[in-house]
């Protein structure tokens, strides 16, 4: 059986209730995230193998998270401990017009503070075929990224096949470095990267560009950048988000191999429930379909879009869908009839 190691922080969510604003909230509702633990949930909920890898602070909510992982059939075997506290977010839920606002508490985090050495990569990677990390992680500080980089060079010496969200999160890179100087390392061993084409090159280092979605031609152009700069790079993904409103998301996604593009339809997400987590909804669906259909490609991209779709309308962070449900909406069933 297909093993995905997942590598990130798991965070403490507290979210506002009934889409109150932060000065209107009196508590907040608790539930738990993170972009790569969020990937490995959805994978375990396909029936893959998983393995999430973070550091946990060895008090009661270090225990709670731990408990969380396991409830979830998500492996936690090679969970570290150490630290002062666990990463929070808060979340105060958009409506209509009004943007959704996340506030970061994830300073000095056990996460935040790991050191190369805490991991030992061959025994977490042993037996396993894959290894996902985000630009979530190297944005935390300075030592998670040199970590991150020990788990992505030793993946890549065991020859498993790795892939990356570029996941840029402005509010997080605060440490004196900018994305270009420590993701293009990184990212030369990634074998599928999944970001917008402009979010790829500013992490690159590259000069901006404005990339026309609906011109193939151009954009093979623009990948073929990306891939001159990747040697391994075997996939380019990008997710097609058009935000109407808060409430109203257009989901689409576009995959190029290298030499043919792919383009799933966009799809009308309204009404949304809960946006977070639908990157790493698609990101999930991605890696499960590249694992299951790797001959069929549009197949995979079309899993990964559904995927994004459902998530919208399930509350959390986590992608709570099954296949058959993802499969009926791939197949053009968008009534949401009550199955009896």
């Amino acid at each position: 059986m297909n093993k995905v190691v997942t590598f990130g922080e798991i965070l403490l969510r507290l979210s506002t209730e009934r889409h109150l604003r932060f000065p209107q909230a009196e508590s907040y509702k608790a539930t738990y995230g993170g972009g790569e633990f969020n990937v490995a949930v959805s994978l375990s909920n396909y029936g893959l193998s998983t393995e999430f890898v973070t550091r946990l602070p060895d008090n009661e909510l270090g225990t709670c998270a731990l408990r969380e992982m396991r409830k979830l059939n998500v492996g936690c075997e090679h969970v570290a401990f150490g630290g002062e506290r666990l990463g929070l977010y808060f979340l105060e839920t958009g409506a209509s017009t009004r943007a959704s606002n996340v506030i970061y508490d994830r300073a000095n985090s056990s996460m935040a503070t790991i050191e190369t050495g805490t991991i030992d990569w061959k025994q977490v990677l042993k037996g396993a075929t894959w290894f996902h990390w985000s630009g979530i992680t190297p944005a935390l500080s300075e030592s998670a990224a040199r970590v991150c980089l020990e788990g992505i060079r030793a993946a890549h010496e065991l020859g498993l096949t790795i892939s990356t969200d570029l996941n840029y999160r402005s509010k997080l890179w605060k440490y004196g470095k900018q994305p270009k100087e420590v993701m293009p390392e990184m990212l030369q061993y990634s074998n599928i990267i999944l970001g917008d084409i402009d979010t790829a090159y500013f992490m690159l280092g590259l000069d901006k560009v404005n990339p026309d979605y609906d011109n193939k031609d151009s954009l093979t152009t623009l990948y073929d950048k990306i891939y001159e700069i990747c040697p391994e790079l075997k996939t380019a993904v990008t997710t097609l988000r058009y935000s109407v409103s808060a409430s109203h998301q257009r989901i689409g996604g576009i995959l190029y191999d290298g030499n043919k593009i792919y383009n799933a339809d966009v799809q009308d997400v309204t009404p949304v429930v809960d946006r977070v987590g639908s990157g790493d909804a698609f990101m999930g669906g991605l890696i499960f379909g590249l694992n299951e259909m790797p001959l069929n490609k549009q197949r995979a991209l079309n899993f990964a879009v559904a995927a994004c779709c459902l998530k919208h309308t399930i509350s959390g962070d986590y992608n709570l869908i099954t296949i058959p449900e993802i499969e009926k909406l791939i197949d053009g069933d968008f009534s949401g009839k009550v199955s009896r």
